[in-house]
């Protein structure tokens, strides 16, 4: 009965993952006329992305012209403003066998004044250049409908005190140009006191707030409390925030943060297989999507426009959506608070734990090094189901492949978490049962896989050696619930007080799951220690499927993001999830002494799951072959 109750949670967890990651449904053209809709944006959509629009093309020329028109038709005044292009957009362009003589970057400028001219102005902005070979209709023509429904909803509601700059670069896929010429050269760039951009990488899946600008805790505040109206409300997490800024990446957006400007950067990047792809037509865009970017858009720049004052730059919030219902926050010095009231349930839930079952320190150790194991097996079996997709960090030595590897992103996402849950799997169903050798050997041979498909990694061969020497461990094996409860539950706390020391926005991870395990630990504790009645499993029951839910969400954007060179990702969100559902999991044991038949069948899950997971993987290359007709480049 408990492997089907742990296995239940972890459904549930997953499909309530699934439900919540959702795009909400597109607002018809009847909508209020002070309401966001996405199918009136598409019509621009559609009149946009007809044909690919690189810069210097005709059809480039045409889009600009048709812009010019809808921004005078919002009574927004518009002027073109030239720009030089860069060294670096300039070889992209001979690289294409293209001449640069006379081109420019021209951006669109247009102003929809505000009641009092002195105060700073609000800049709402997307670019309206595509890649050629493709007509980009997410990146970035969805982008640049849903300013323009923006700002004629903004109007809609009637005047506000502070006006808002309407900004449609060009050139932000040569080298930022537009951007770079707007925040350098243009006359209104003084007045400017807040960004809002909006991006795209993929055609579909729920817009995320990813990028502010510096000391965010304000307008993280105003985007809190904005986008509760917004249509499949917030979607934004501190750590996405701190882990993006630590990339190469940029977007028109960062030459405004890197001025110390306020604001936020939105951009869905799910159906990956649309990214600077001829497959990116309006036809292919999720229209929800559409809805879900431009409903944020719209209330974080209207409450912009209204405000009485600015955000200004103070400290970097800890937040994050839950589930789309509304922010989480507080402030990074607070996670020291919530770690020492995580520390003291933990402490009360043992002491219940030492009372009723003898539990001893020792298996509490157990506990924690199991958990250090599914780390590191975790990171080391996503790495080598990965490399099964194909090649991974420099082999990934052209636009080409690149964008062939994006297209099998999907299978590679399901492949990794199908792998890293046969490992949490094979960690419950215990050590000795599955053969310490035997264990030590498929990580080994995972490491080796990696390495000889995916290239030298430190951190994958390092994680490979614990995971084999705690495999091979004859005394690591954890025979209780509780142990292997508090222990993994002490890890998830030991890594939060590590990455809260450096990295607060980063904690929330740690310190949001380890609180939630430890409360249900204590509840417990208290309910019955011993663990025997169902309404004692109840509390992990219940935040394996809640917390576990948002985790599994969490992690997806994660693999969206970086899953593609660090899968290992996944490998911690299996840690925090253990932390929560391991008092779910059949005694090792039953009441003779003997085997538990349960566990022998959750250790061939364990290998099926493995299994499937590479297999999967594997099925990437047939499903999406290489081929260059697929492939726009940039």
């Amino acid at each position: 009965m408990r492997l089907a109750l742990l296995l239940t949670a972890l459904a549930a967890a997953l499909g309530l993952a699934a439900i919540t990651t959702q795009t909400p449904r597109p607002a018809p053209a009847s909508a209020r006329s002070a309401d966001f809709s996405a199918e009136r944006a598409m019509a621009d959509v559609r009149v946009m992305a007809r044909s690919p629009r690189p810069v210097g093309s005709t059809d480039h020329a045409l889009v600009q012209t048709y812009l010019y028109g809808r921004m005078a038709q919002l009574g927004l005044s518009p002027r073109l403003q030239a720009g030089a292009l860069s060294p670096a957009a300039v070889k992209r362009i001979e690289d294409r066998g293209e001449t640069v003589e006379g081109l420019s970057v021209v951006n669109l400028v247009g102003v929809l004044p505000g009641r009092n001219p002195s105060l700073p102005l609000v800049v709402m902005m997307a670019h309206y250049d595509s890649v050629p070979g493709s007509p980009g209709a997410a990146d970035d023509a969805s982008g640049v409908a849903a300013v323009l429904e923006a700002v004629r909803a903004i109007k809609a509601r009637g005047p506000a005190e502070r006006g808002l700059i309407i900004l449609l670069t060009d050139g932000e896929e040569l080298n930022l140009d537009g951007a770079r010429a707007f925040f350098s050269e243009h006359p209104l760039r003084h007045r400017v006191g807040a960004v809002v951009n909006l991006e795209a990488r993929g055609g579909g899946g729920r817009a995320m707030m990813f990028e502010t600008g510096p000391g965010n805790a304000q307008t993280i505040d105003l985007y809190a409390r904005a986008t509760r109206r917004a249509d499949g409300g917030p979607s934004s997490n501190a750590l996405a925030v701190f882990v993006y800024r630590l990339m190469p990446n940029g977007t028109d957006f960062t030459i405004a943060a890197d001025r110390g400007l306020a604001g936020v950067n939105l951009a869905f990047i799910g159906r990956p297989a649309q990214y600077h792809s001829p497959g990116s037509t309006p036809d292919a865009l999720d229209q929800g999507s559409v809805q879900h970017i431009g409903s944020q858009a719209l209330e974080t720049a209207d409450a912009l426009v209204r405000a009485p004052v600015l955000p200004k730059a103070t400290h970097n919030a800890v937040y994050a959506d839950i589930f789309g219902l509304g922010l989480l926050r507080h402030g990074p010095d607070a996670g020291w608070g919530l770690l020492g009231l995580a520390f003291v349930l933990t402490g009360f839930a043992a002491w219940g734990a030492r009372h009723a079952t003898g539990l001893t320190w020792r298996q509490g150790v157990k506990g924690f090094t199991g958990g250090l194991w599914l780390l590191s097996a975790g990171v080391v079996v996503a790495q080598a189901a990965r490399v099964l997709a194909g090649p991974v960090g420099e082999r990934i030595d052209s636009s080409e492949i690149y964008y062939m590897m994006l297209r099998r992103l999907p299978w590679m996402e399901a492949g990794v978490g199908l792998a890293v849950l046969g490992a949490m799997f094979a960690l419950i169903a215990g050590r000795a049962l599955i053969g310490r050798r035997l264990l030590a050997g498929v990580v080994a041979a995972a490491a080796a896989l990696a390495t000889a498909m995916g290239g030298f990694n430190p951190v994958v061969l390092g994680t490979a050696g614990i995971a084999v020497v705690l495999s091979l461990w004859p005394g690591g094996e954890d025979e209780t619930a509780w142990g292997g409860w508090l222990g993994a539950i002490m890890l998830v706390l030991t890594l939060g007080v590590l990455v809260q020391a450096v990295a607060p926005e980063a904690a929330l991870l740690f310190v949001w799951t380890g609180l939630a395990a430890a409360f249900a630990a204590a509840l417990a504790a208290v309910i019955g220690a011993r663990l025997e009645r169902w309404a004692a499993l109840a509390p992990a029951a219940v935040v394996t499927v809640v917390v576990g839910g948002w985790l599994a969400g969490l992690g997806h954007f994660i693999f969206l993001g970086v899953g593609m060179d660090q899968p290992g990702a996944l490998g911690l969100i299996a840690l925090l999830i253990l932390a929560l559902a391991r008092p779910l999991a059949p005694a090792r044991l039953d009441a003779s002494g003997t085997a538990n038949p349960a566990v022998h069948t959750l250790a061939g899950l364990a290998a099926a799951v493995l299994i499937l997971g590479c297999g999967l993987s594997m099925a990437a290359g047939h499903a999406e072959p290489a081929s260059a007709v697929d492939v726009a480049v940039p």
